[in-house]
């Protein structure tokens, strides 16, 4: 069975998508702890990151690294966190959050909250700074 990432690459489930290429897909977060917080995963469903090929385990950082300058510049930070949890969808994934403290990647925060609308603006200024 297909994981919940696998569905929204394929379009089955709707996603905020910030970037893609033909290896790679990058979304928002539906329960994010910052504006920007972005989920990036690798097309081919593997569920641990250490178990990508050594060149897509390179890719999706090189691919990560374009994605997190642009949240970097659509919101304005001391630095993008990286999180590699992998538990609760298994599928691997990179979070890419938006911090100015140590405390704005704890993901026992409260998650935001925002609408269709702002969800769809906050991909779209991520997007137009690739």
């Amino acid at each position: 069975m297909a994981s919940i990432f696998t569905r929204i690459i394929n379009g089955e489930i709707p996603c905020y998508k910030v970037a893609e290429n033909g290896r790679f897909f990058a979304f928002l977060d539906i329960s994010p702890l910052k504006a920007g917080h972005t989920l990036i995963v690798p097309k081919k469903e593997i569920d641990y990151l250490f178990d990508l090929e050594d060149n897509d385990l390179e890719g999706i950082m090189v691919f990560s690294k374009k994605v997190a300058a642009a949240i970097k510049k659509a919101y304005p930070c001391n630095r993008i966190g990286v999180a590699v949890l992998g538990l609760e969808v298994p599928h691997a994934h990179i979070h890419l959050v938006p911090m100015d403290n140590m405390e704005d990647v704890n993901f026992k925060n409260p998650k935001l909250k925002f609408s269709p609308e702002e969800f769809r603006e906050i991909a779209a200024n991520i997007s137009k700074n690739l």
